[in-house]
């Protein structure tokens, strides 16, 4: 029930058309045709006072609220986290409930549960135990890297023992299905009411680098301190409500692995016991830094407010010596959070601590602390880009969407490529250590940290406030981060290549791995392409080529206005740009989302034609001159070299008018002919008519094949003779009665004689083809290369490689390289 299909259409607990239903629907009895234009009304939900037709909430919409109170204790040592979680959950919907479901995100890792039961490692496409990264395809066989999370779990209990499940003093049944919890509840919870328990837990912190986890902790073994250091990163580390919304009910699939997080706003009062020389990074605002602080501490957070750069808190220096001791103290972090999802946090004595103030200047939250939490091994790198890019993205997101509500930003250096929560991002690249106690970084680490830096932080838009359904619809959080990390990225340096142009989804989109991007997360073939790339792609054409930036953004930011701390679903964001932007975009959402087709346009060919002016003393006279230049006949010129004459020629004395006379020579019957066409228009259309005979224009035809099935907008490069270059744009629209072929008339002065055409001249649509956009034909373009491995060390290969070596030995050539 209720899951998306791989087809991408949702399912009947939606109200909306399975995809049997959907096919049925359209599908022609008479003919070919495919109305690419149908409109989206039998897919998308029908409105309702929960989500009104609009894409905007509806009078009557609801969503839950889950509060918390935790007290949690690290045990460095067994890295072993235990707690108490206290519950109270706010039943704001309509229905009566009789047990609640928690999400244990720890349990997705035990040798039973269904994430670990289903992995597949046939190299075809599955999941595999690493779900992060862009690239999925796992290589079949066992690597090193899985024989070591195998020997992980061997030596590791894994998974949450939860005791201690209580509501007023009594003794609450709960049933373990896997990663998911069901509590039952004493009595129905009604409309209204609000529900208090608590419930014991502890879990063994997961290596990182073992499971490729979101969180966990990764080791230092070559820190001065004996036994080395850690740094901790704890994410999905409390057993969690599930959600409960409208058009789902309990939000009950389980997380395999890739399909993040759907959760509930709620406020956090968590304290966190950890070893006394640990610095904390948290969700929240800090309540005790008096406790857990020293004074040099706190007089560094108050002049980093107003810095021009960031200020250390903790220094490199200290930092450095945090790490050589270590200590049986403890100390307790204690922070709070409204109106958040969720919670994460990172604890270690590596950390060095920078900080420095945002002044948005908005109503809501006109200040911001942004701050960076990395061990040495983060470097110059950390030290230079990672607060300055957290405050870059506040920047340039607010812009587009609303003010940052939060009253802090982090960003934290530990083993997790890159990782979203509320005002908390784990994010990994580093500097790179050499012999003589250096770190340096390349250019690609460099852009590494800055643009995941600039997508993480981005997420706190997406979804954190804008609270969209990750589990089901990834692209929903990625794809329209993607596009405003693009956005913010190029902000920062626009020669930096980020990979949302149309071009870097193109290589996907024709590939036989292609599945609808309303496909929902964890049955998704290729993620990065799919959720990432293609719709962020998809969101830059509808605004640079089909909206344009005015209506675009207008419409987007109302989007995230509308969302913002709600919970939208895909149909919300479809409606919601066509009503703000004023235009039917139903062919876009249905082409790019929901179907598998890419965009291939040809320019077959270009016919060109000449208005018939129906006057003979005209048209006879072009035709004469049409017929002139035509090739002679290969048969009447041999005949000639020949000498032949002809019988005309050797009977001249034999002949009539019309051997005086060619077949475009003017008589009165073709005279009174025009005369009487004229006198048969109307007025107007006499006026009309020689006015365009006097413009006397060329008309050209042009001819187009959609090869891809993605309709789009015709995007032309006009050249003429004289070298002028003219650029036009033909809406998509035309494809709606004809969504194979079309042509185009194309109308031009007597002067502008056009010579060639293009299609996408500058890339803009992601057309797979580029060597069918151009007519006439051209040359395409490729290089030669050459190849260091030895099968390919051919003779040409050996001899370039002798001329570069001679040429490097002449000392001439030596001193000028220099």
């Amino acid at each position: 029930m209720k899951k998306l299909v791989t087809a991408g259409v949702w399912a009947c607990a939606l109200g909306l058309f399975t995809s049997s239903a959907w096919s049925s629907a359209v599908k022609q009895t008479k003919g070919d045709f495919e109305d690419k234009f149908r409109q989206l009304d039998e897919v998308l939900p029908t409105p309702n006072d929960y989500r009104n037709a609009a894409g905007e909430p509806g009078k009557e919409y609801w969503q839950q609220q889950v509060d918390y109170i935790i007290d949690a204790k690290l045990d460095e040592k067994k890295r072993r986290i235990t707690a108490n979680e206290r519950i109270t959950y706010h039943n704001n919907s309509p229905y009566t409930l009789k047990y609640l479901w928690l999400q244990l995100e720890q349990n997705r890792f035990k040798p039973d549960s269904i994430s670990e039961l289903t992995i597949d490692f046939s190299g075809t496409g599955g999941r595999g135990p690493s779900t992060r990264a862009m690239n999925d395809d796992q290589p079949a066989g066992i690597s090193l890297g899985k024989l070591r999370r195998n020997q992980f779990y061997d030596d590791n209990e894994i998974g949450y023992t939860i005791t201690n499940v209580k509501a007023q003093g009594q003794d609450l049944p709960f049933t373990i299905n896997s990663a998911q919890m069901r509590v039952d509840l004493l009595k129905p919870l009604k409309p209204g009411e609000t529900f208090e328990f608590s419930l014991d837990f502890a879990f063994n912190i997961l290596e990182e680098d073992a499971v490729t986890d979101r969180g966990g902790y990764e080791h230092f073994p070559d820190d001065a301190r004996k036994g080395g250091n850690d740094i901790f990163l704890l994410a999905q580390w409390f057993p969690r409500l599930a959600s409960y919304s409208d058009y789902e009910a309990w939000h009950n699939k389980e997380f395999l692995g890739r399909g993040e997080f759907t959760l509930e706003f709620g406020n956090y009062d968590v304290k966190m016991t950890v070893p006394a020389d640990h610095i904390v990074a948290s969700t929240g605002v800090l309540q005790n830094e008096n406790d857990v602080l020293t004074a040099t501490q706190k007089q560094r957070l108050e002049k980093a407010k107003n810095a021009k750069r960031p200020v250390f808190i903790v220094t490199a220096d200290e930092a450095l010596e945090n790490e050589k001791e270590g200590t049986r103290d403890t100390k307790t972090w204690h922070f709070k959070a409204e109106n958040v999802r969720d919670f994460a946090w990172a604890s270690s004595r590596k950390f060095m601590w920078d900080a420095k103030g945002y002044h948005q200047g908005g109503e809501e939250q006109p200040f911001v602390m942004a701050m960076s939490y990395y061990p040495k091994e983060g470097g110059d790198l950390w030290k230079k880009y990672s607060t300055e890019a957290i405050i870059h993205t506040m920047d340039v997101y607010s812009r587009y969407t609303f003010d940052y509500p939060y009253p802090v930003s982090i960003s934290v250096n530990g083993p997790v490529g890159g990782m979203e929560y509320p005002m908390i991002t784990f994010n990994g690249p580093r500097t790179t250590w050499h012999e003589d106690g250096s770190r340096t970084y390349t250019q690609a680490e460099k852009r590494f940290l800055i643009g995941v830096v600039i997508h993480e932080v981005g997420h706190n838009y997406f979804p954190m406030i804008i609270n969209s359904d990750e589990r089901q619809w990834t692209w929903m959080d990625e794809g329209l981060n993607s596009f405003m990390d693009g956005v913010a990225c190029r902000e920062w340096d626009p020669t930096i290549p980020w990979g949302v142009e149309p071009r870097d989804v193109t290589a996907y989109m024709k590939s036989d791995v292609q599945v609808p991007v309303m496909t929902q997360s964890d049955s998704v073939l290729k993620l990065g392409p799919n959720a990432y790339t293609k719709p962020a792609v998809a969101l830059n054409i509808l605004r640079e080529v089909i909206l344009g930036r005015e209506l675009f953004d207008f419409a987007f930011k109302e989007y995230a206005v509308r969302w913002k701390n709600k919970r939208p679903t895909p149909s919300d964001f479809f409606r919601t740009m066509e009503e703000a932007s004023g235009v039917d975009l139903d062919w876009f959402w249905r082409g790019w989302f929901y179907t598998t087709d890419h965009v291939d346009i040809s320019v077959d060919s270009v016919y060109t034609l000449r208005l018939d002016t129906k006057n003979p003393d005209i048209d006879f006279k072009r035709r004469r001159q049409e017929e002139a230049d035509k090739p002679t006949s290969l048969f009447v010129e041999r005949n000639k070299e020949e000498r032949k004459r002809t019988w005309v020629e050797l009977n001249k004395d034999v002949s009539d008018f019309y051997d005086k006379n060619d077949r475009f020579t003017v008589t009165n019957k073709e005279r009174n002919k025009y005369k009487q066409f004229l006198a048969d228009l109307d007025p107007w259309e006499r006026k009309a008519f020689e006015r365009a005979v006097d413009e006397d224009k060329n008309y050209y035809v042009i001819n187009f094949s959609n090869l891809g099935g993605l309709v789009m907008p015709i995007l032309l490069e006009l050249e003429f003779k004289n070298g002028k270059k003219e650029e036009m744009m033909i809406p998509a629209e035309i494809w709606r009665r004809s969504p194979k072929k079309v042509s185009k008339l194309i109308v031009t002065d007597k002067k502008q004689e056009l010579v060639s055409v293009v299609v996408d001249p500058h890339w803009e649509t992601a057309d797979v083809n580029n060597e069918n956009n151009h007519y006439p034909p051209r040359i395409i373009p490729s290089r030669i290369e050459s190849y260091k491995d030895e099968p390919r060390k051919g003779p040409v290969y050996r001899d370039i490689m002798h001329d570069i070596k001679t040429e490097l030995k002449d000392p001439e050539v030596k001193e000028k390289r220099k």
